[in-house]
């Protein structure tokens, strides 16, 4: 699970909007509320690159 202090700094890369950490599929994601993308997290480690977002289907 992610630090709490490395959440509050991280930001969207794509509109620089905050990232709130969810669970989907029993994954772990970071999510834009703004663009609606999601960035894996994979052993502990947020992928926060544009090229591995997902976008969230409604």
């Amino acid at each position: 699970m992610l630090n709490k202090e490395l959440l509050d700094i991280l930001a969207c890369p794509v509109c620089k909007g905050d990232l709130i950490l969810i669970q989907k599929d029993k994954e772990e994601f970071l999510k834009c509320e703004n663009c609606k993308l999601l960035y894996p997290i994979k052993e502990d480690i947020p992928i926060i690159l544009e090229d591995e977002a997902i976008k969230e289907e409604n």
